[in-house]
């Protein structure tokens, strides 16, 4: 559609006459051997396209600079690959074949190093083809939809054609361009290609939900390249008070505009509350941003400066990986020797969210690929593959099995916790390689098949009187040391009302037991307390499966000493019930010693059918559901 603007020339053809041609025309003053750079994504100008490919005959040895391409990429085929080398730096999938096949070169490069490259002269532009509004009364064209690395590119290319077309939006930000930084000017009216994210599936919404436990109200988000990263956006509809700061927008968040979670204007550091470098999307999207001061459409030089991102309030950086290795290494661009994509702003923004006040870093990736035969999270990576983010400054990593936190935590840890995360398909196999390649200890091979994250099911929390949150969930592999560290920590007297021994070390083999779960007959939960990054388990609990029981299991929990009396323990007890009756157990069974009587207290008062009856110095408990 054409959009009216009060303020556009409408006689702009005949005040600019002299720079007016046809596209033709426009490309026979390209000229063989020449650097070609087309704007990125839906600002490419397609008529200027078809024309160069028509002037093949004339043309040779053409070098086509882009980041990517939306839609078809006619030039990038075989018959042509004589007259037309490509140079990306991004493998989109229009482009990928020609590039594995050796016909078009790969420039791995930080989105922020490429306008580096124009202007030092590191990479010459002999002739930068773009697209453009027509011009308004002023003189300016606004370059719409995609600013990113073009006015960059515009401004140290020897000759701009730019194509015209009505269809394209005006936007806010530095998208505004003087006619007079233009030498040719092209009117061809167009439709837009749009790009319509898919439908998500089961593990794109649980990630989402994984992701909206990790963002504040009032956080900054970016959101990478990849589908991934654009569809988990949706499932922050929930927050309030949320600015972006990111390379692309897609059609997610206009549902963040109409839940209301962007509301405030003045809540991002500078310019619009949506300050982005280009979008792609619907003509829904499209329509959206035309003229609409909540979006900012800035230079790649600004929106993928670290210093920027890191000044944004609470930056919260959500990027997509192709592959993790067990120690933390995370790789974005290529399956083994094959690129795939390319190094976008993942590290801009990895770099910028870590060191923002509040700021978080996260890595994105669902746990299977080729429709399950492969696990993403990997041993090591595939021969060949190239590092995008080193194991030393990862943070979180996500999958539809839960979030693993990695910075500053050991190998063994990160192993264990992205073991947790993988699919339960792979969980073993990947244990055993950890085992052989010395990433964890020798005794943790013991515990084949039992490396498990809980589901949502077993997650609850309480607050406390004085205002403390405890977070109740199934515990992880990586909860061992934790657990280690509270169990020290706990007085003589409780420690021998649990045990019901005096017990004075916690070795591991004694402390996998709470951490390494036979999920099919076992349940074991942890109230921790958190700040974001770290964790202390102040509770823990749980029940197993009795063998030989008619359908029943054995319960027991235990608290901190300075947390005890708060009411954490029957809280504990009421959660472990819900939670064995939910699945069909008949009841449960504990044992405590004569003189616990808090214990006993608690259990007398879990709301169920109790029968007791003393052995020695040892009560038993039998609770019917």
């Amino acid at each position: 559609m054409t959009h009216p603007m009060t303020t556009q020339d409408p006689q702009w053809t005949t005040h600019y006459a002299k720079m007016v041609t046809s596209a033709t025309e426009a490309v026979r003053r390209i000229k063989p051997g020449q650097r070609v750079f087309l704007a990125t994504g839906v600002g490419v100008p397609r008529a200027l396209v078809r024309a160069m490919i028509q002037e093949r005959n004339r043309l040779a040895d053409i070098e086509i600079v882009l980041v990517f391409v939306a839609g078809d990429a006619p030039f990038a085929v075989k018959e042509l690959a004589d007259t037309f080398t490509l140079n990306t730096f991004f493998v989109a999938d229009n482009v990928r074949d020609m590039v594995q096949a050796g016909l078009s070169d790969y420039t791995p490069i930080l989105m922020s190093d490429i306008p580096k490259l124009f202007s030092s002269g590191q990479m010459p532009i002999d002739v930068a083809m773009i697209q453009v509004t027509p011009p308004d009364v002023e003189g300016e064209v606004n370059l719409g939809l995609a600013v990113d690395v073009i006015r960059c590119a515009t401004e140290n290319a020897g000759l701009v054609i730019a194509q015209v077309n009505p269809a394209m939006p005006r936007t806010h930000g530095d998208s505004a361009l003087s006619i007079w930084d233009l030498d040719l000017l092209v009117p061809e009216e167009e439709s837009l290609h749009e790009w319509i994210l898919p439908t998500p599936d089961d593990a794109i919404e649980r990630i989402g939900r994984h992701i909206a436990t990790l963002i504040p109200d009032g956080a900054t988000i970016q959101m990478g390249l990849g589908r991934v990263a654009q569809l988990v956006i949706k499932y922050l509809t929930g927050k309030t008070n949320l600015s972006i700061h990111t390379e692309m927008i897609s059609d997610s968040v206009l549902d963040l505009i109409a839940s209301g979670s962007i509301t405030t204007p003045d809540n991002a550091s500078e310019g619009g509350q949506i300050v982005t470098s280009f979008a792609m999307g619907s003509r829904k999207l499209y329509d959206a941003v035309h003229d609409a001061p909540i979006f900012s459409f800035r230079r790649t030089e600004y929106v993928n400066d670290v210093r920027t991102i890191a000044r944004q309030q609470r930056m919260v950086a959500i990027n997509g990986a192709l592959q993790v290795d067990l120690t933390g290494q995370v790789c974005v661009d290529s399956l083994g020797s094959h690129f795939y994509s390319g190094m976008g702003g993942i590290l801009d923004f990895n770099s910028g969210a870590s060191t923002a006040a509040e700021g978080r870093a996260i890595v994105v990736l669902p746990s299977t690929a080729r429709k399950g035969k492969q696990s993403r999270i990997v041993s090591v990576l595939t021969p060949g593959a190239g590092v995008a983010l080193n194991r030393g400054v990862v943070h979180y990593v996500v999958s539809e099995y839960g979030i693993a936190y990695l910075f500053g935590k050991t190998i063994q840890e990160r192993a264990l916790a992205l073991i947790g995360i993988a699919h339960p398909d792979y969980r073993p196999r990947l244990l055993k390689r950890a085992v052989k390649l010395g990433l964890v200890r020798p005794e943790i091979g013991e515990v084949d098949g039992r490396i498990w994250v809980g589901g949502r099911e077993l997650r609850t929390s309480m607050l406390l009187n004085n205002g403390q949150l405890i977070t109740f969930r199934s515990s992880r592999p990586t909860d061992w040391k934790a657990i280690k560290k509270m169990l020290y920590s706990l007085s003589e007297g409780t420690v021998y009302r649990r045990f019901m021994s005096h017990v004075k070390r916690f070795p591991f083999n004694r402390v996998k037991n709470f951490t390494f779960i036979d999920q099919r007959r076992d349940v074991v939960v942890v109230g921790v307390i958190a700040d974001g990054k770290n964790e202390w388990v102040v509770a823990i609990g749980g029940y197993n499966v009795e063998d030989g029981a008619a359908n029943r299991a054995e319960v027991a929990f235990l608290v901190r000493d300075e947390w005890q009396g708060q009411g954490i323990g029957t809280f504990m007890m009421r959660h472990l019930t819900n939670m064995a009756r939910n699945v069909g157990l008949a009841g449960v069974t504990a044992e405590t010693l004569m003189d616990n009587r808090p214990m006993q207290a608690v259990l007398e008062k879990c709301g169920f059918s109790v029968h007791t009856r003393i052995d020695g110095e040892t009560v038993h408990f039998d609770i019917d559901f």
